[in-house]
């Protein structure tokens, strides 16, 4: 190992303690840092290499350890934690502020039509499709039938709940019209997650002791971790959607009754503002999350208390 590096780093794990908020926090935000997403394949690839090199003990001269942790927060971003591939550009996490604060911006702004309400519901439904399937957990792969049935099955009850609620909201007060994009969005996520991540549901996620050695596949594991997602993607709904409600009422006073070429910027740049606060509503959950023994299915429990005794607690990557 080189001079400058302790040969004892555990880049397995992040770099601050997750067993605070602060070190969820600062974790996260430099895993979903947007300058990543320009980053170029060449600087993927050269991270990938500084974080599998040092891994094997192979380091090179000269690398100092803030180096080494940016490569391995640069290989975070880009490369699937479980199966290692490079995900889909627009479905890694650091690619979530600027596609939300455009597309929400652009759904808060353009709700008064019919055809506004089916293209921006279809389109930030298909952007959420591309998420689910990119950062799901496990290394089990999906069928164009089941990616297909989660997409339109998502994408259909958003563009109908959108509708839906348009219709019965026609007759009241203006305000309560604004909550539509948001209600629309919260059913639409309680589909597609489950639905994109059904093979999770139907055969398990795989299960490590806290050294990260695998122990087996876990359906209740597939299913707390569904779950705390699909919470976690409505809690970061929510208070952008409701803050940029009723801080537009307060823009179209000062502001947009001038100057209403400015409305779509003035939303996107709002909720882009707010997206950057509110995505730590994921930190609620730990990405690696956990459970006892004791909660998985009897089987499972059976062989782990013949294999690994000594374990209680297993973990688990829950996806974002």
């Amino acid at each position: 190992m080189s001079e400058e590096l302790r040969p004892d780093i555990n880049i397995k794990e992040p770099q601050w303690d997750q067993g605070t908020f602060m070190g969820r926090a600062k974790h996260f935000f430099m895993v979903t840092d947007p300058r990543n997403i320009v980053l170029s394949a060449e600087a993927l690839a050269k991270a990938k290499r500084t974080v599998e090199n040092y891994r094997h003990g192979l380091v090179s001269p000269g690398l100092t350890e803030d180096e080494l942790w940016r490569a391995k927060y640069i290989y975070d971003s880009a490369f699937h934690p479980d199966t290692g591939e490079k995900m889909i550009l627009v479905g890694r996490m650091s690619a979530q502020v600027p596609m939300n604060m455009t597309i929400t911006g652009c759904m808060l702004t353009f709700y008064r039509t019919t055809p506004a309400v089916v293209f921006w519901q279809w389109a930030n439904q298909s952007f959420n499709a591309i998420v689910n399937y990119t950062n799901r957990s496990g290394d089990a792969s999906l069928t164009v039938g089941q990616v297909g049935t989660a997409y339109v099955s998502a994408t259909t009850c958003a563009v109908l709940t959108a509708l839906g609620l348009k219709s019965l909201t026609k007759h009241l007060p203006a305000l309560i019209s604004r909550f539509v994009p948001f209600t629309a969005v919260a059913a639409a996520n309680c589909i597609n997650i489950p639905l994109m991540r059904q093979r999770e549901l139907q055969f398990g996620i795989p299960v490590t002791d806290e050294n990260g050695n695998r122990l087996g596949v876990s359906t209740k594991a597939a299913q707390q971790a569904i779950v705390q997602v699909v919470v976690s993607r409505i809690g970061m709904a929510m208070p952008a959607m409701d803050a940029i409600s009723n801080a537009r009422i307060i823009i179209i006073v000062f502001c947009l009754q001038r100057f209403p070429w400015m409305n779509a910027p003035l939303q996107v740049g709002l909720v882009g503002f707010w997206n950057i606060s509110c995505d730590q509503t994921c930190l609620v959950f730990l990405l690696l999350s956990s459970m006892m023994v004791s909660s998985l299915e009897p089987e499972l429990q059976a062989k782990l208390r013949a294999s690994s005794p000594g374990v209680e607690v297993v973990y688990f990557n829950k996806g974002l």
